[in-house]
């Protein structure tokens, strides 16, 4: 019984490791690798004219713990922007021990 219950403890974290438990899910219809991603891609449109201001939010997560903020709002924050003209976002994944989600805004 006892080596039935190690077995079992044995693959749960083995499943939680590859599924990358640190991880950040990857962008909408993008690539998600399961040794290493690193993707950019699109998250919205708005109704600026112009993109002269660009500014940056991101998260970390590391070995199933994440922290950051890298909300639309804190990426306008510190780019001082008011209107958006779009916004993409990076995510970067190493094998579910590491990774980064970071916003990216354009606007004015």
């Amino acid at each position: 019984m006892k080596q039935l219950m190690l077995s079992i403890l044995a693959c749960v974290v083995l499943v939680a490791l590859l599924t990358g438990c640190a991880g950040i899910m990857p962008v909408a219809g993008g690539a998600m690798g399961t040794v290493y991603t690193s993707v950019n891609g699109p998250v919205a449109v708005g109704s600026a004219a112009g993109m002269s201001k660009v500014g940056t939010a991101k998260s970390t997560g590391i070995i199933g713990f994440a922290m950051g903020d890298s909300a639309i709002e804190a990426a306008m924050k510190a780019g001082n922007i008011t209107r958006i003209h779009h916004v993409d976002c990076k995510v970067m994944h190493v094998l579910g021990v590491y990774s980064e989600y970071t916003t990216i805004v354009y606007g004015e």
